[in-house]
């Protein structure tokens, strides 16, 4: 029998690439799954597919705390109870910071960091009863900014700092905190990634066919939640790009910088 069954998991941002991953893993592994969005279609496209199971969809905007609020309060009066927290819901940009606007760096901010605040705080009484999990799904932008990204990159080094600390705060009640760090992964993120006008992108700069699918990154998500690991780094790259700006951050800049930049324009 999986580690999930039965257990009631709460995953924010599930119609789409890693979260809708994580919601199909669980389903099929028996667990009792509240999942949120923004697109009613997606929403009732994914109901419809776990129709008559434990599978509750709802729409929300997490940068909206009222929502985050009633996000919790019905998988309560659903399931009475809440044995994992998967803040996943997140939106990337793709501007320089010299032409963004600020509504941008907002926005980013509003989903990404207190989307996960406002989720958590609410949820945090049910999942202390169960000493359960709360997890966040962050980046390695969290550990070293990555040009074009600025905003994303504050918000996920806001998110890494947040849960480190709220981790240490929670030490003695079993619950375990966890950020998990995907890399580049095949999901719509870039997609939808606000430009410097704070519109949709409606591309994305990389090559996603050579990038690890949804499916492969939510069963690592799930196997370290399992085993209560603190983070986890999921990618090559992404492990290599962390220990490089650890002890040589000098460097670290050049090789990002030549990542990102061709000809002194920003390529991806």
């Amino acid at each position: 029998m999986s580690w999930f069954a039965d257990k009631v998991v709460l995953i924010t941002g599930g119609t789409d690439g890693i979260g809708k991953a994580l919601v199909n893993a669980l389903m099929q592994q028996g667990a009792k799954v509240v999942t949120c969005g923004r697109n009613y279609d997606k929403l009732y496209q994914l109901q419809t597919a776990y129709a008559g199971k434990t599978l509750l969809a709802l729409s929300a905007d997490v940068s909206n705390e009222n929502d985050c609020k009633n996000l919790v309060e019905q998988t309560i009066q659903t399931y009475g109870r809440l044995d994992v927290l998967i803040n996943n819901a997140g939106i990337s940009m793709r501007a320089l910071f010299s032409e963004t606007s600020l509504e941008t760096l907002r926005k980013v901010m509003d989903i990404n960091f207190w989307g996960a605040v406002y989720c958590t705080k609410y949820a945090l009484p049910y999942v202390i009863q169960q000493k359960g999990t709360i997890t966040g799904i962050s980046s390695i932008a969290g550990y070293r900014g990555l040009p074009g990204r600025s905003g994303y990159s504050a918000s996920k080094f806001a998110l890494h700092g947040w849960m480190e600390a709220l981790r240490t705060e929670l030490l003695d009640t079993s619950v375990n905190v966890m950020w998990v760090c995907p890399g580049f992964t095949r999901s719509n993120i870039r997609n939808v990634a606000l430009n410097k006008e704070t519109q949709p992108q409606g591309e994305t700069p990389l090559n996603e066919s050579s990038l690890m699918s949804s499916e492969e990154c939510a069963a690592l998500i799930l196997n370290a939640i399992e085993k209560h690991k603190r983070t986890l780094v999921i990618t090559k790259q992404g492990k290599e790009t962390v220990l490089l700006n650890r002890f040589l951050p000098s460097f670290a800049d050049r090789m990002v910088h030549k990542f990102f930049f061709k000809n002194g324009a920003l390529v991806k």
